[in-house]
C-alpha cells in the first residue's frame, strides 16, 4: 500500500501519506507536536475498524487538542489534525 510505506523524519517512522499529504496540506502543524502526542499523550485509544492508534495532546499554539493517528504498531505516524470535538 503506497500510502502506508514507511519513511523516516528525524529518525521516527512516518508514512508516505503523512509526509506528502498531511504536512503539506496542514503546513501549520509541527512534527514535534506529533511526536509529543505519541510519546506523552493525554489520552489514547485503538480504532476498532483498523487497529490504528489515536493519540491526543494539548497544543497551546493551536489552542486545541491535536489528534495523531499511527499505524497498528503505535509508532508510525500516519495522520494528524486539530480535533475540535475532543474533550478531556
Amino acid at each position: 500500500m503506497d500510502q502506508s510505506q514507511t519513511q523516516e523524519m528525524d529518525g521516527h517512522p512516518v508514512t508516505g501519506y503523512f509526509k506528502r499529504n498531511v504536512l503539506q496540506k496542514r503546513s501549520y502543524l509541527k512534527f514535534e507536536w506529533c511526536l509529543a502526542a505519541v510519546n506523552n499523550p493525554v489520552y489514547w485509544e485503538i480504532q476498532s475498524d483498523d487497529d490504528r492508534v489515536r493519540y491526543w495532546t494539548w497544543v497551546p499554539q493551536l489552542n486545541r487538542y491535536l489528534r495523531v493517528v499511527t499505524l497498528e504498531d503505535g509508532i508510525t505516524i500516519h495522520n494528524a489534525f486539530p480535533d475540535r470535538r475532543f474533550k478531556q
